[in-house]
């Protein structure tokens, strides 16, 4: 009866916002020798599916890869946040600009055909804001630590043919972290296609939960947002070859 009721207290002092995405993401691998590369990636995510904006991302990285299981990644991030959903993240209803950097570990490793990859990541965050809502752009940056991790299996199924499905937690920190301690969790189901060792493709299901970092008439706001992803993975070997260096 306690658990009941303390369940029941919490859902009372909760809001949802739930929201229809769609995302649609670039991945490019630049490589330029046997331990570094480039890492290029920008991500169109839309609301309402493909109607409006919902953000736009930019990541761009040097990956050091230590062995075929271990990679280590410092790169900087570029987001341009909208006023989508029905209660905006900015609490003036305004879009907003966020500057990263970030560093990030992954680990792989298999059983059997299962292949599981851990990837650990940690921002450090200067996030937009507006002191009134007359002005036309953000006028200071708020800084924010975040930590993220991240679970992903992937099995082959048929020929180049895959399924994936991955998990992965956002945790805020620090002194100016708000109500969103627990930033968000995302959950996908996908299926992808080897093309070729240059290419591959995959799509599915997308659930994010995101926490509103602020309480809207005394209670926290939750965003809901279901919808798809659809991802295209490019490789490019930028090595001279034994021949080329003859």
């Amino acid at each position: 009866m306690i658990l009941f009721w303390s369940a029941f207290t919490v859902a009372q002092n909760r809001i949802t916002d739930k929201n229809n995405i769609g995302w649609f993401a670039y991945n490019g691998t630049f490589t330029v020798s046997d331990r570094f590369s480039i890492h290029t990636e920008y991500q169109w995510r839309r609301d309402d599916y493909v109607e409006k904006w919902q953000q736009g991302l930019l990541r761009v990285g040097v990956n050091y890869t230590l062995n075929p299981e271990t990679t280590f990644r410092i790169g900087y991030g570029w987001a341009e946040t909208y006023p989508y959903g029905d209660i905006p993240l900015n609490g003036m209803g305004k879009d907003f600009t966020e500057h990263r950097i970030f560093e990030m570990a992954q680990l792989g490793s298999k059983v059997s055909k299962l292949a599981i990859t851990h990837r650990f990541m940690l921002e450090q965050r200067w996030v937009g804001r507006y002191s009134k809502a007359s002005l036309d752009a953000e006028d200071s940056y708020l800084y924010l630590n975040r930590i993220r991790y991240m679970l992903r299996l992937q099995l082959p199924v048929y020929q180049k043919l895959y399924v994936a499905a991955y998990d992965e937690l956002f945790i805020g920190f620090g002194q100016n972290v708000g109500e969103n301690i627990f930033d968000q969790n995302r959950f996908g189901a996908l299926v992808g296609y080897n093309f070729n060792k240059n290419f591959r493709a995959e799509g599915g299901y997308l659930n994010q939960i995101v926490q509103l970092g602020r309480e809207v008439t005394g209670k926290n706001v939750f965003q809901h947002n279901n919808g798809f992803i659809v991802s295209g993975i490019f490789n490019f070997d930028l090595r001279k070859s034994k021949t080329d260096s003859k």
